[in-house]
């Protein structure tokens, strides 16, 4: 009995291991397979992901490209135009903006005084002098981020035509969360980065935004912080 059962066995054990070998090896081959299609699709969600932070982080603030520095304020001449640069364009779909054209008007905007310094909610801040020839503007102030729904909205920004001056036409615009006498333009929040965004409209200087001198635009100086 034993010299016939032995050869069964061991007829036997090779087969079984054949099969086992197979099924390692098409084992081997799924999870290699399964292991390519997740890594694809880890490198898309990756690059997807990055992507989104970037487009969002170039889009948050103002315009990244294209600026004019004048003192404290950059001019953006070509916002509004049809040459104005890809992130431009998401920055103005981005706040729902239609921006000026280069025949229409001019932008300026400022988030730091006249000593490099950030512009704060929690400090207050002197904008005077002039701007330069335009038959009219505006200038208005907005805070980084969502407004703080407590805060009653009292006052975004002044017109040329309502802003009062001093006998010689220039003009004082005190930027504080405190009331003040003459042109008081309320901080949108109690404190945080804060942006001044100053508009020609119909200005010669348009199209030749690098020629505007910096006495020409309103100086920006901080008499006051409660940092």
């Amino acid at each position: 009995m034993s010299t016939t059962d032995h050869p069964a066995r061991s007829g036997a054990m090779p087969g079984i291991a054949g099969v086992a070998g197979r099924g390692s090896r098409v084992f081997r081959a799924v999870l290699s397979r399964t292991s390519r299609v997740g890594l694809v699709f880890y490198t898309l969600a990756l690059g997807a992901g990055l992507g989104l932070a970037t487009a969002d982080y170039a889009t948050r603030g103002g315009y990244p490209f294209g600026g004019v520095s004048v003192g404290s304020w950059i001019a953006w001449p070509r916002t509004g135009s049809l040459g104005a640069d890809p992130y431009a364009r998401a920055v103005n779909a981005r706040r729902g903006e239609i921006p000026l054209a280069v025949g229409e008007g001019l932008l300026l905007t400022a988030s730091q005084d006249d000593e490099g310094r950030a512009l704060n909610a929690a400090c207050t801040y002197r904008i005077a002098g002039a701007t330069p020839p335009a038959r009219a503007w505006t200038i208005t102030v907005a805070g980084r981020g969502k407004r703080d729904p407590e805060r009653p909205v009292l006052r975004e920004g002044f017109t040329s035509t309502e802003v009062l001056r001093d006998v010689d036409g220039r003009f004082s615009i005190v930027l504080a969360s405190d009331v003040q006498p003459g042109n008081w333009l309320p901080m949108p929040r109690a404190a945080g980065p804060v942006r001044l965004a100053l508009r020609l409209y119909d200005t010669p200087v348009a199209a030749s935004a690098g020629t505007v001198e910096r006495s020409a635009v309103p100086t920006i100086s901080r008499t006051e912080c409660a940092e």
